[in-house]
């Protein structure tokens, strides 16, 4: 077995993990990240008997974090998780970390009965498209759709 994933452990995410998080985000888009994710994580902890959000941590550190929400009747959908985050510290990938974390997002809405679990990639990010490949997602019958709206 790997041994970083021997070392591994999988928790609920925490407040605390904010600062963490947007250091390991910086370092997966090798710029400085202005994401509130203090703000993020409040809101996944009022709702954490229903959402699932989870980092890793090896030797206390957290190396990986996946931020995920319900949504309600969308566009036909029964109640649905959505993969809203996912991370990686670069040091630590391909090595399953990201694969655990799915596993137990799974697990918790598995647990609660949800269906269906959704995400959105960019089509050029090639990676993450073979990430969630692995893990059993394909094509959805959504397309994403954009708009920007002046400032």
């Amino acid at each position: 077995m790997n041994n970083v994933i021997e070392n591994l452990v999988i928790r609920k995410i925490r407040v605390e993990d904010a600062d963490e998080i947007r250091r390991i985000q910086a370092g997966i888009i090798k710029s400085p990240n202005d994401t509130d994710f203090r703000h993020i994580i409040e809101g996944q902890i009022r709702k954490q008997d229903e959402e699932a959000s989870f980092v890793a941590e090896i030797d206390g550190k957290v190396v990986g974090y996946m931020i995920s929400y319900i949504i309600y009747a969308a566009f036909g959908l029964d109640k649905s998780a959505w993969i809203a985050e996912l991370g990686v510290d670069p040091r630590f990938m391909g090595q399953g970390i990201g694969k655990e974390l799915a596993e137990e997002i799974f697990k918790f809405y598995s647990q609660r009965n949800i269906k269906h679990i959704l995400t959105s990639v960019r089509w050029d990010s090639v990676d993450l498209l073979s990430f969630f490949k692995t893990l059993g997602f394909d094509r959805s019958p959504f397309i994403n759709l954009r708009k920007e709206l002046d400032s």
